[in-house]
């Protein structure tokens, strides 16, 4: 009986030992893949925490977590690797060894090949083809973004790279666009030599996408009115926006801010002089009367480099750059831009406009009109001994204003003006001398204008009408019109944009595209005196068909509203021709 209890009791020993040698097989594994098996089924199935789960089987928390989502997602693989010294390999026919070889030859990944060997009923797993080419000599690819594979995390598509193109790659193609009103710009824009503009603003440009064809890609977002150019990316898949500047598409945003950064003042100047000049050839500008005007382009990032301007839009003193916009107060043109200017550079802004002008319209000196604090009287007596005309504001102290109150001998004029709310202010002249201005000067006060205090305008000219004088004067408010007009339509102020351009060229930007679209405004019966935004409205924004047949670009417009306009225009006295394609028939169909 005692040697039948000693052997129960061993028994019983062996079997603990039996069962804790397997419970220890479960819960300390050795093998990684057993490991991480047990450390999934005790976190979803026992529901154990993952600090837990992590300190049980020896790995981190976040590891735990990267494991849930593996097993959630499908991409973790338990199945039991082959021992140490057997062979299990998978045998790969010498048809499908060779199919793997022409798929890479093509740039395709191991994974992409096993893809590809599924869809014709091959089952090969991704060891498999890698050990294929391994085997036949290639070496593994570099490691590729999901973008350059072609892919967005999304699984979006992405935009070709844009490159030049020929009418001849295009030929007998059929784009509908919502953008083919660009089409109506080319034979306004084909009266410019471009080529000549940009050889001489010496814009750079590179083998993939030449400098006339960035400075058209620019040009496109500015005439469609686009929300600066951080929304760029809306037009990558537009080949007739594309078409219009010469390229498959248009460039991506990085691109063109790095184009805009890579341009010194130097360029920008010359860029402006060029194209002011031959429009001045062309005859679009007056030059007469040319009203000067400061303009704050706000900004509300951290950069230090930045000064505080009065904004008069919002009333206020805010971080911002500061430009200069020289308007030709006949056609409402501007005509002379200057960029990020700081306080100090302001008093010398008339005579830099002088200088330009002398450049780009000889013999014509024309009549500046600005505001009082547009620069000091040292800089009026400079202007004057230039003869260089002037009319600008005095500035209202007390005293002035007091002597104004006494004076007793009115006289009442008339403006020739249909449009004016006060045609027959009362006006006092006079001539009076200013602190730092040599000689003599004109002044004129005016009150019945609508404001409460007098207004005393001051001036060199002392034969010109009293009457055109304080019209001229008047009309000055036409370049800030101008200006509220660029910043509405062609979103001059976005200076905080994610997409950053260089100021000083998107204002020069905004000056061409301002002129063209007051090119076409006059050829528009009855729409000669609408601003951009009402043209575009109107005739430019909406889709169109563009069609390629040899070197012939027809866009067809379909039927609305205002399309008997733009047929009633003279096509056939403008370039019929696209600017970017020298042996290129433009044609226009309006149903």
């Amino acid at each position: 009986m005692v040697i039948c209890g000693l052997a129960i009791d061993m028994l019983s020993v062996i079997s603990y030992n039996i069962c804790m040698n397997d419970k220890n097989y479960f819960l300390h594994p050795k093998s990684e893949w057993q490991r991480r098996y047990e450390a999934l089924r005790a976190s979803l199935v026992e529901r154990l925490p993952a600090k837990v789960v992590a300190k049980r089987f020896n790995y981190s928390p976040s590891y735990i977590l990267f494991l849930r989502h593996q097993f959630k997602h499908g991409k973790i693989d338990f199945s039991e690797p082959t021992p140490e010294g057997k062979v299990n390999r998978y045998r790969v026919s010498a048809e499908v060894r060779q199919k793997i070889k022409e798929w890479r030859q093509h740039n395709m990944s191991a994974g992409e090949i096993t893809e590809c060997l599924l869809e014709e009923g091959l089952e090969i797993s991704v060891r498999t083809v890698e050990r294929v080419l391994r085997e036949e000599g290639f070496p593994k690819l570099p490691r590729r973004s999901r973008i350059k594979i072609g892919m967005t995390i999304k699984g979006a598509a992405i935009p070709e790279k844009s490159k030049v193109v020929e009418l001849a790659e295009l030929d007998g193609q059929r784009m509908t666009s919502d953008n083919a009103g660009l089409f109506l710009f080319a034979p306004f824009l084909s009266q410019y030599p471009l080529d000549a503009i940009v050889s001489a603003a010496g814009l750079p440009g590179n083998k993939t996408i030449p400098a006339k064809q960035y400075l058209l890609s620019f040009l496109a977002l500015k005439l469609v009115g686009n929300e600066r150019y951080s929304h760029a990316g809306d037009y990558g898949f537009d080949m007739a926006a594309g078409l219009f500047a010469g390229l498959n598409v248009l460039p991506k945003v990085t691109a063109m801010s790095s184009y805009s950064y890579s341009l010194d003042e130097v360029h920008i100047m010359k860029l402006q002089e060029a194209f002011v000049k031959h429009s001045c050839k062309v005859g679009l500008y007056d030059g007469g009367v040319v009203n000067l005007d400061f303009h704050t382009i706000p900004h509300y990032g951290e950069q230090s480099v930045l000064e505080q301007h009065w904004a008069g839009a919002r009333n206020k003193s805010m971080k911002g750059a500061l430009t200069l916009f020289a308007q030709d107060a006949q056609t409402k043109l501007i005509l002379y831009t200057a960029a990020d200017l700081m306080r100090r550079e302001t008093d010398f802004q008339a005579e830099e406009f002088i200088k330009f002008w002398k450049k780009v319209h000889r013999g014509i000196r024309p009549l500046l009109v600005f505001d009082s604090k547009f620069t000091g009287y040292a800089h009026l007596s400079k202007l004057n001994r230039q003869g260089i005309k002037f009319i600008t504001l005095r500035r209202r102290g007390e005293k002035l204003l007091e002597a104004a109150h006494r004076i007793a001998s009115w006289k009442r004029i008339s403006i020739d003006h249909p449009k004016r709310k006060y045609p027959n202010p009362y006006i006092h002249e006079s001539t009076t001398e200013l602190k730092n201005y040599s000689g003599l000067i004109r002044q004129v006060i005016v009150k019945g204008n609508g404001h409460e205090k007098p207004a005393m305008l001051i001036t060199n000219d002392f034969d010109m009408p009293v009457e055109l004088l304080v019209s001229n004067y008047a009309r000055r408010w036409r370049v800030e019109n101008g200006l509220s007009e660029a910043v509405s339509f062609f979103n001059l102020n976005a200076l905080s944009s994610p997409i950053l351009v260089k100021v000083h060229f998107d204002v020069v930007m905004t000056m061409i595209a301002d002129t063209l679209y007051s090119m076409i405004a006059q050829q528009l019966r009855g729409f000669e005196d609408c601003n951009a935004n009402s043209i575009y409205r109107h005739f430019i924004r909406g889709k169109a068909m563009v069609s390629i047949d040899g070197n012939n670009i027809k866009v067809t417009f379909p039927r609305r509203a205002h399309n008997p306009i733009l047929r009633n225009v003279p096509w056939d006295k403008f370039p019929q021709k696209h600017p970017c394609f020298e042996q290129s028939k433009l044609y226009f169909s309006f149903m």
